[in-house]
């Protein structure tokens, strides 16, 4: 099995930061993309940024700017950096993993980590 541990979540007060880490642990080969995702009371998952194991990366407009994803392939561990955080970030985020396994591609999500940002 494969799991990904969350870490770094909490409270801060807008224009602050916060750093989320995720480290993957378990049997596979080796990980491909790896992302962080968020979901706020009442909405839907989106996608927040993601990166390649090339280290290519995407993010949703809103984070544009704001956000930094990255990630240590020596450790399994992809990163949120989250700076000049505004009360609208507040939501759980979760880390997204696709890992290559014995017998094909698994998509695995963390628990998730509560952001709060209060204004």
């Amino acid at each position: 099995q494969v799991q990904l541990v969350e870490s770094g979540g909490g409270l801060v007060q807008a224009g602050g930061s916060l750093r989320l880490s995720c480290a993957a642990s378990g049997s596979f080969f080796s990980i491909n993309d790896m992302g962080w995702y968020r979901q706020a009371p009442g909405k839907q998952r989106e996608m927040v940024a993601t990166i390649t194991s090339g280290g290519s990366t995407n993010y949703a407009d809103s984070v544009k700017g704001r956000f930094t994803i990255s990630r240590d392939n020596a450790k399994n561990t992809v990163y949120l950096q989250m700076n000049s955080l505004k009360p609208e970030d507040t939501a759980v985020y979760y880390c997204n993993a696709n890992t290559v396994r014995i017998l094909g591609q698994q998509v695995v999500w963390g628990q998730g980590t509560q952001v709060t940002v209060s204004s």
